[in-house]
């Protein structure tokens, strides 16, 4: 079976086990923005020597998908369908808790397009909305691509070439490009409908970090737990930390669920960088992210 890949730009060059993995299982990857679709040549001819985004990404996986025979393209973050993949995984982690009899009362994830979050938190929030139980629901977001914390809630293209249909999502701006931090999974610049929603409606709180303190959090738990974590998920390692210290300091007992999905022997390079002091905190300002909403869709 031919499989065409468009991976991240800033991914493709720094995670190249990564690519390889999905080359030996039979894929071609392209780094994204590429000059091989019209959609890519148009967002370089913008944004000239982007690293690229999610959104690029899936703008020209789109394009390929619709003009070549045969081809088909699901969105694999965001939307609805993929949360409800991803539920699995908090349906198991529930049936876990269920069987020691332990109830979390905090649960953290890292929050990119939401299906990490997303999946994690489905049984425990549909108590929570039945109100059968109540959890303090956090996510935790790149301090470099903040779409919960300082997004707006609008219809919006879920990609940068604007080929997708509208979603109504927390968003900086389907034309915003984030920084090349070293959490690839997370640099989206939009949110879940569905966790926009539960965002919306007060039913969970989102913060952020920044790539060093994310990155001191894993450092602190390879050390501790003998698991080198992936940086997307080590966001969710930080907060569960602070959460855990302010404990500590209060005397107050919780359980602390968080999410830890994959591992970071894929992305020794961004440890590289850390362990050796170059590794730096790009964080966006008011009027860059201002700059961005102005061209969001004008919907009557």
């Amino acid at each position: 079976m031919d499989c065409k890949l468009f991976m991240v730009k800033v991914s493709y060059e720094q995670k190249p086990f990564r690519r390889e993995v999905m080359r030996t299982y039979g894929a071609s990857v392209t780094p994204s923005p590429s000059e091989t679709t019209e959609v890519g040549k148009k967002i370089l001819a913008e944004h000239p020597g982007t690293n690229g985004s999610l959104g690029c990404a899936i703008s020209e996986a789109v394009e390929v998908a619709v003009s070549t025979p045969g081809y088909r393209y699901v969105l694999g973050s965001v939307l609805n369908q993929v949360l409800l993949h991803q539920s699995i995984i908090g349906l198991e982690t529930k049936a876990a808790f269920d069987k020691i009899g332990v109830k979390p009362d905090m649960i953290i994830g890292c929050a990119g397009g939401g299906s990490n979050l997303g999946g994690l938190i489905a049984p425990f929030m549909g108590e929570k909305l039945r109100g059968e139980n109540d959890y303090e629901i956090v996510a935790v977001e790149p301090a470099s691509c903040p779409s919960f914390t300082r997004g707006v809630y609008a219809y919006d293209f879920a990609d940068t070439g604007m080929v997708c249909p509208l979603a109504k999502m927390y968003t900086l701006g389907s034309d915003f490009i984030p920084s090349p931090n070293h959490a690839g999974g997370l640099r989206y610049h939009g949110m879940s409908p569905i966790l926009s929603e539960l965002y919306d409606q007060g039913l969970m709180r989102a913060v952020t970090a920044t790539q060093t303190e994310v990155f001191e959090a894993a450092e602190t738990f390879a050390r501790c737990e003998g698991i080198l974590p992936a940086p997307e998920s080590s966001h969710a390692i930080k907060a569960a930390i602070d959460e855990a210290l302010k404990c500590k300091e209060t005397g107050e007992e919780k359980t602390i669920l968080f999410g830890l999905t994959g591992t970071g022997y894929f992305d020794l390079y961004a440890y590289q960088k850390f362990n050796d002091g170059e590794m730096d905190d790009y964080i966006p300002t008011d009027e860059e992210l201002a700059k961005y909403r102005e061209k969001l869709p004008k919907i009557d």
